[in-house]
């Protein structure tokens, strides 16, 4: 019970409500603004293309990305949930970079579309030539066809782009 527009815990009525609802209204619409940001998938092929080939051009960029929508795969073997299926053998290219202190190890696929067949030839010819064998189970053993196939219609691609 209030007396004179004062509420029942001692402080005025006038104003609290008016305020209240603002910032319930704020919150909602930020909990609203994020709830939509996080529907919005983000595209792995694209994040795993700037991840090998950021200063690469876009023929090579759109030979990834048609490449990838072919085959269901990128050459990173990151899935459309971001997980990684397997450790790819560009991901391999990347550390060997690392390894030899080459601060730029993001660009595997160079500047040109001659170093992206270059990089992409020298994956494909390591997939199939392992340096040691090591045991893996069938699901890195089906995610290592997907990406063979997927430098393959990449490499494909990237001739046609000559």
């Amino acid at each position: 019970m209030g007396i004179n527009g004062i509420g029942v815990t001692g402080y005025p009525t006038i104003g609290y409500t008016t305020k209240n609802t603002e910032t319930v209204a704020e919150g909602f619409t930020e909990i609203v603004a994020e709830k939509a940001t996080q529907n919005e998938k983000p595209d792995y092929d694209e994040k795993a293309f700037e991840s090998v080939g950021a200063n690469a051009p876009e023929e090579v960029k759109q030979a990834w990305m048609e490449a990838a929508k072919e085959v269901s795969a990128n050459g990173l073997g990151l899935r459309k949930n971001g997980m990684l299926s397997h450790i790819s053998q560009m991901m391999v290219q990347r550390c060997n970079k690392m390894l030899k202190g080459e601060t730029d190890n993001t660009d595997i696929l160079g500047n040109t579309v001659e170093s992206a067949i270059q990089a992409t030839k020298q994956a494909l010819y390591d997939l199939e030539h392992p340096k040691a064998y090591v045991p893996k189970s069938i699901e890195v053993q089906q995610a290592q066809l997907k990406e063979k196939a997927f430098y393959t219609a990449f490499l494909e691609k990237l001739e046609n782009c000559l």
